[in-house]
């Protein structure tokens, strides 16, 4: 098969699941505890992939309060505390990961999570969407030495989905990804529509995708 023994490694929020109205519903439900105004979705999108206490200081500074990083810990606390109620209520696969995902394994792929979303959160997500058994491993930064962009989260991802680090490859939608697999000496490509401050065609990928269905000849070309 022409990709056995290599290992696909997916970033999760922007990359395979559009997450940002779940997240920014609880955020905004948080904004509401504290008698603030909601941030609209399309003006905190770009924020999804940099954590919930991230998240938090925008839309505090938003409604034009002052964020007590004192209280940080607890607020990201009830953050993951509300997030998990209604992690997949308005979530869903980008189009076409399904069919990707299936190309990729019958061509000998190993495919594992690599993500900076919480391991027990990324499982739970994921089988709340149907596709948790699709992946070898799923691995947050709580499961490694090292969070992206540190090449330690690719290569003990890869790993730990029972791959080898040198016939790896990162799909991802931020400078996170692409730094950790630059540093890990993987190829990389990034996806157009995810999550990123930076512009996708800043990004430095190996290749750049718009849609899923370009994603199984990228990987073909590039792991050849």
């Amino acid at each position: 098969m022409p990709l056995s023994g290599a290992t696909i490694a997916f970033d999760l929020d922007g990359t395979l699941v559009e997450t940002a109205p779940d997240l920014i519903g609880t955020l905004n439900l948080m904004l509401a505890e504290h008698g603030l105004p909601p941030v609209p979705l399309s003006a905190a999108r770009h924020l999804v992939g940099g954590g919930a206490r991230r998240m938090l200081e925008h839309g505090f500074r938003e409604a034009g309060a002052d964020f007590d990083a004192g209280q940080a810990p607890l607020l990201v606390e009830r953050f993951v505390e509300v997030y998990r109620d209604r992690i997949a209520d308005e979530s869903f696969l980008f189009e076409g990961v399904e069919a990707a995902l299936d190309r990729l394994a019958a061509d000998g792929a190993r495919l594992c999570v690599c993500t900076n979303k919480r391991t027990d959160l990324s499982i739970e997500l994921l089988e709340r969407l149907g596709v948790l058994g699709r992946f070898d491993a799923v691995v947050g930064p709580d499961a490694v030495s090292a969070r992206k962009p540190d090449r330690a989260h690719l290569i003990e991802a890869v790993r730990k989905a029972g791959g080898d680090p040198a016939r790896a490859l990162m799909v991802g939608d931020s400078d996170n990804d692409v730094n950790a697999a630059r540093a890990a000496g993987a190829p990389v490509i990034a996806v157009s529509f995810g999550y990123t401050e930076t512009p996708p065609t800043d990004l430095g990928a190996d290749r750049l995708i718009d849609r899923f269905d370009e994603l199984h000849p990228a990987v073909r070309d590039l792991m050849s």
